[in-house]
């Protein structure tokens, strides 16, 4: 199952099928196991593609564990290319078409109950897919520690000035994900948490569709209104938004970048670490979050209503979760984490240009 459910035990899926309501109250999952649909459709709707996740990971895998668990159950697969109205399209599309079970990554998650009643109307059962859905009830929540991921985030950043002595000098820039991602406002509140009253936080943006290209543009901002010499770190909410701030400093005329910090382990930013271009980066057992996803699809297509360890309040309801543990990773920590899980293979890793690097991390 991949590491480290948050402090809880690892809950076997395939648990006795329950009647009525899905696991703590949840309204999604009625029907019994002798309804099951043989070949039983369930639906995965994922927000954007810029971030390389969603495409490389998160669907290929959850695709392949609901195989492996339900040869005859088809996956309806949807990307909304960070479009609000068209994930509204695709979810209409898919209850229309006879979706069995909606996993649903949310593009605006404050804005998708509607959706999530139409499917309760219908009692086809939904599980959140790494974004907290809120406003309405609904089977499971699928996700990371994302306060944890921030704090995570803001303790890097200030370890690393501390080590270079510019804790108390100059400022930071801070660089939040998407305000229509909850994940985001979770992420920014664990980097408060330990940034405050630490450093001198000069500018800070919310940046729209997690776009590398827009936080470039911010940070840009940032050098013009700070002054290039003022700017002793950043913080990244994720690793696309990290080369776009890294193209920012290398264009201002940086010789030394300051640290930087980012998350989702994205091939291009592991290079980057190595060769010291950013500092750390947030590796997320995407395949634990997929496979857990599909696992729990599956059961719900048999009527079955696992138990879940942890329940988060999504402001109307106590919503069933999985929580897993998310991991900060420096250029020492690659070759045990990314690699030893085989995330990606060291011959992927160690290009030409970062083949030094990664003799030097002993990574091979």
């Amino acid at each position: 199952m991949g590491r480290g459910w948050k402090t809880f035990p690892v809950v076997a899926v395939l648990l006795a099928a329950a009647c009525g309501t899905g696991s703590g109250g949840a309204p999604g999952a009625t029907t019994s196991a002798d309804s099951q649909q043989e070949g039983a459709t369930i639906a995965l709707f994922l927000p954007e593609s810029k971030t390389t996740r969603y495409e490389a990971f998160d669907r290929p895998l959850f695709e392949a564990k609901v195989k492996a668990l339900c040869a005859t159950c088809q996956v309806l697969y949807n990307n909304a290319d960070q479009d609000a109205g068209k994930q509204q399209q695709q979810v209409e599309a898919a209850l229309t078409q006879g979706a069995d079970v909606l996993v649903l990554d949310a593009v605006d998650a404050a804005a998708v109950a509607p959706l999530v009643n139409q499917a309760r109307q219908k009692k086809i059962p939904v599980i959140a897919y790494d974004r907290l859905i809120s406003g309405i009830g609904y089977d499971y929540y699928v996700s990371f520690n994302n306060v944890r991921v921030g704090e995570m985030q803001g303790q890097a950043l200030l370890d690393a000035l501390t080590a270079k002595g510019t804790a108390g000098k100059g400022q930071i820039v801070m660089i939040n994900g998407a305000p229509t991602d909850p994940s985001s406002a979770d992420y920014k509140k664990g980097a408060h948490n330990i940034l405050d009253g630490q450093v001198r936080i000069g500018k800070e943006f919310d940046t729209p569709d997690w776009s590398p290209d827009k936080a470039q543009q911010q940070m840009e901002q940032a050098i013009t209104a700070l002054g290039r010499d003022s700017v002793v770190g950043v913080l990244s909410a994720n690793d696309g938004m990290a080369g776009g701030a890294i193209a920012a400093m290398k264009r201002a005329g940086y010789t030394e970048l300051p640290p930087i910090t980012g998350q989702d382990a994205e091939l291009a930013a592991v290079q980057r670490i190595l060769t010291g271009e950013q500092y750390m980066t947030i590796y997320l057992d995407i395949r634990a979050e997929a496979e857990k996803s599909a696992e729990l699809a599956v059961a719900l297509t048999k009527g079955q209503a696992p138990a879940a360890p942890a329940k988060v309040n999504n402001g109307t309801a106590d919503i069933p979760a999985f929580l897993l543990d998310p991991i900060p990773v420096t250029k020492d920590k690659i070759k045990d984490t990314i690699v030893k899980d085989e995330f990606y293979k060291a011959a992927d890793i160690c290009t030409a240009e970062v083949k030094d690097a990664c003799a030097k991390a002993g990574i091979q």
